[in-house]
């Protein structure tokens, strides 16, 4: 046999060898996803003048090199407090030596997805605070919240973003009616549900009425239990109450307390 017909023997099994061999299945597991689930952004984008805690400086933002004044480039210069749009809150936010954003592993990043829907009761009572009757509703719907899922608060209040005024909703007396989380809730969640994680639409953990006296007691709560939340979330009102993944991934400054978020769900078309 000469070297032409041994060189295109070799090429022909090297072709068929490769086109029998599987596709790696995270792969196929890929393209299933892609061509069966919705990608829903819960994310706000940022920006100066956004609604943010009252103690916070705005947001600060500067071209250092622009490509309208021809450089080669454009760049920005962000100044901001971690805590700023939807945004991630470690343990260390509110707990000396706690887990810092670098120690919160990639592993926690992407859970199973509960939504706890108290919209309805949000708009007659801006005050309304999930109870344990909702999760046991929920829990007879759609079996037990899931050991390690991320448990997302849905009131409705997203829909204010980005309007500082609606989202305090603050009275004549300045307090501020905004719905929170309940003590009952979180302790249910954390100690017997054993999730990982929270999350919810307005500014805070607790509702307005106790922040507007400075009691943040529910968030050093999720906190001191070494657990993170997500604040600031968008667009809830498009996921369904169970059956969908969260994605939620953010910066890995070393000794982070916390630091704008990236946040999606992805879940069945026909499970909205």
């Amino acid at each position: 046999m000469d070297s032409t017909s041994t060189s295109s023997s070799s090429s022909s099994t090297r072709s068929t060898s490769s086109s029998a061999r599987p596709e790696p299945r995270l792969w196929t597991a890929y393209r299933e996803l892609a061509a069966t689930t919705v990608r829903t952004d819960l994310t706000h984008a940022f920006r100066p003048g956004q609604p943010h805690y009252p103690g916070f400086p705005d947001e600060q933002r500067a071209a250092t090199f622009d490509m309208d004044r021809g450089d080669p480039f454009t760049t920005h210069r962000y100044s901001l407090v971690g805590q700023w749009g939807t945004h991630v809150d470690p343990p260390s936010h509110f707990v000396p030596g706690a887990r810092t954003l670098d120690h919160i592993p990639v592993t926690e990043m992407i859970l199973p997805l509960v939504v706890l829907d108290i919209t309805e009761r949000v708009a007659d009572d801006p005050d309304a605070v999930p109870t344990l009757d909702d999760v046991a509703t929920w829990e007879a719907r759609n079996g037990r919240v899931p050991q390690g899922s991320f448990v997302a608060l849905r009131t409705g209040w997203g829909r204010r973003w980005p309007d500082p005024v609606a989202m305090a909703n603050r009275d004549a007396a300045g307090v501020s009616h905004t719905p929170g989380w309940s003590a009952e809730v979180l302790r249910h969640l954390i100690e017997e549900s054993g999730v990982t994680a929270v999350g919810h639409e307005q500014t805070d953990t607790d509702p307005g009425t106790a922040t507007s006296a400075g009691d943040l007691s529910l968030e050093r709560y999720i906190l001191g239990r070494d657990r993170w939340q997500i604040e600031l979330l968008a667009n809830l009102h498009l996921v369904p109450e169970a059956g969908a993944l969260v994605v939620a991934t953010w910066p890995k400054p070393e000794g982070g307390s916390g630091f704008p978020a990236r946040v999606f769900a992805l879940h069945q078309p026909d499970a909205d």
